[in-house]
């Protein structure tokens, strides 16, 4: 039985994971974002979580007759100088827990969360232990990773994917343009299920690498031409959908036969 926790920037969570079922019961709750807002300074985030962990980490506990583990996000990706203060929160519970209790205390990073997490859901949990290629589609992150095994972790290396602003990002943008609620993307995505418009300005995509910046004035002009939120979240979906299709497309020529799962928040 382990307990894990991971305090990104817009979500508190804690999840309990049972290994003999292969099962898990997640806990989570956003932090709040104020209208017109497109996110919140990591201060502000940190108090959010310090506020929001007990009320996931006590009913997560209460779910556990034991605790084998606890697994912790520390940092956004396993790379150096890859840092945000909000993430010691998650940490120095699981720190206090896992001490307290005297069991093992795993750190990962939120980017290695994502991959294992979408591939549990996905059913294939085997690819933890082989090569693929994995997308990172969250607010602030759009990477197209090698995931190679590491023991019974794995390791990122950046491939492709965004060269500026992130899906999420763009996403956001449009979404206060269209005066959304912050995050916007499941907001968009209802949205869009009204469009009949199939316009879509097609990204250039060098290799594995694309620009999302040009993509936010092309949906300024699209809304400025057609005026109706439905068409106009559907466009900025599918801009975003077709980049990433052509640069998976590259990166399943390059790497042959390796599978490819999409991850992260945005995805």
């Amino acid at each position: 039985m382990i307990l894990g926790i991971d305090t990104s920037n817009y979500t508190t969570s804690a999840a309990v994971y049972d290994a003999d079922s292969n099962t898990a019961v997640n806990y989570k709750k956003p932090l709040p974002v104020k209208s017109g807002e497109r996110g919140l300074r990591q201060s502000d985030a940190v108090f959010h979580h310090t506020v929001n962990l007990p009320e996931v980490i006590i009913p997560a506990l209460a779910d556990m007759d034991i605790i084998n583990a606890v697994g912790v996000s520390v940092r956004p990706r396993d790379v150096d100088g890859s840092y945000m203060p909000c993430f010691m929160v998650g940490y120095s519970h699981a720190k206090l827990l896992a001490d307290t209790l005297n069991v093992p205390l795993i750190e990962v990073s939120h980017q290695q969360g994502h991959v294992a997490a979408s591939l549990w859901s996905a059913g294939h949990m085997e690819l933890m232990q082989e090569p693929h290629l994995a997308w990172h589609l969250s607010g602030g992150t759009t990477e197209l990773l090698l995931v190679e095994p590491d023991g019974k972790n794995v390791v990122c290396t950046r491939i492709g994917g965004t060269t500026d602003i992130s899906a999420g990002q763009l996403i956001d943008r449009t979404g206060q343009l269209l005066q959304l609620p912050f995050p916007s993307g499941k907001h968009l995505d209802l949205l869009s299920g009204d469009a009949v418009i199939r316009d879509v300005f097609k990204v250039k995509c060098s290799n594995m690498e694309f620009s999302l910046s040009g993509v936010q004035n092309k949906v300024q002009q699209f809304h400025g031409k057609h005026g109706i939120p439905a068409e106009t979240a559907a466009y900025a979906l599918r801009c975003v959908c077709y980049a990433v299709k052509q640069a998976t497309k590259n990166a399943m020529a390059r790497y042959p036969g390796l599978e490819v799962v999409l991850s992260g928040g945005v995805a």
